[in-house]
């Protein structure tokens, strides 16, 4: 095999591992964006469930006083 078929196969190697190194960063900053959603939805959620349990709350003080009424 000749030098020049070598170099061609050790550019296309490197080029390889460049690619390589790309994607594991790349999938590095994915998995810490998809983290970081998790715990947002999950704040989310927990916010939710609190508003709800005001607004529940809230209706049966309503229906109090309207039965006190």
């Amino acid at each position: 095999m000749t030098e020049h078929y070598f170099n061609a196969l050790e550019y296309k190697i490197d080029r390889l591992l460049e690619h390589c190194a790309r994607l594991e960063q790349e999938n590095k900053q994915l998995r810490e964006r998809e983290q970081h959603l998790k715990e947002e939805r999950a704040q989310l959620i927990q916010l939710n469930e609190q508003t709800q349990s005001k607004i529940t709350a809230m209706i049966q003080r309503l229906k109090n006083l309207e039965q006190n009424a």
